[in-house]
């Protein structure tokens, strides 16, 4: 028996504390068609399979949950937070990401409510050093008007808001400016999708940026 628990110090590794707590909010909007909700579901999968970075999110013990939004009453936490404590977990975790029904369809951009609703879910991971909302999306708030009270709250809250605005290719850039001006926090940062294609190369670097070092 004693040697047995002996062996047993020996040769168990003591939990590594949760480095990030990193919800990723994703538009399900009326902007949203069903090849762009695919593409945007796809891309969500493409960037957690990528080597570097799932290295990243078990290295850092990361949780990871996803909300899909759309109008003022409509938020759904559609996949709970999951700690990234080896390759399978990020391997299954991509995986349900890829099969998930889309929660809504044909209603508005309610920006705020999506942050309230998302700030909202980090009391059950109380014990992660950092704790980031990652919110995409094609369009400015046109329901609800509450996103300059909601990212107040959050930041309230500790809350880290970064974003991916998804623009039509082309020179114009309102929905960057948009998020730029609105809605992520200090230190928070918002990168560009050119077009749904570049969704899921576009969510990648952004993953590396905030769970590793900046690119570029």
């Amino acid at each position: 028996m004693l040697r047995a628990a002996l062996l047993l110090c020996l040769t168990t590794q003591p939990a590594r504390p949760c480095e990030t707590a990193l919800l990723l909010s994703i538009d399900v909007s009326g902007s949203i068609d069903a090849g762009d909700y695919r593409l945007q579901t796809e891309g969500l999968a493409s960037a957690l399979s990528d080597p570097e970075v799932a290295e990243a999110l078990v290295a850092g013990q990361v949780a990871l949950a996803v909300v899909q939004w759309s109008g003022t009453e409509e938020q759904a936490f559609v996949l709970p937070w999951q700690r990234m404590l080896s390759d399978p977990d990020v391997t299954r975790f991509a995986a349900r990401a890829a099969a998930l029904p889309r929660a809504f369809s044909g209603s508005d951009t309610a920006v705020g409510q999506a942050l309230r609703f998302a700030t909202a879910q980090f009391a059950a991971v109380p014990d992660c050093h950092r704790k980031v909302i990652d919110i995409s999306g094609d369009g400015q708030e046109n329901a609800g008007f509450t996103d300059a009270k909601a990212r107040s709250e959050a930041i309230d809250a500790g809350l880290i808001l970064n974003a991916i605005a998804i623009e039509e290719p082309g020179p114009a850039i309102p929905i960057t400016t948009y998020y730029r001006n609105w809605i992520i926090t200090p230190g928070g940062f918002v990168v560009t999708a050119r077009g749904l294609q570049d969704y899921a190369e576009t969510l990648r670097l952004k993953l590396l940026r905030e769970l590793t070092k900046p690119i570029g």
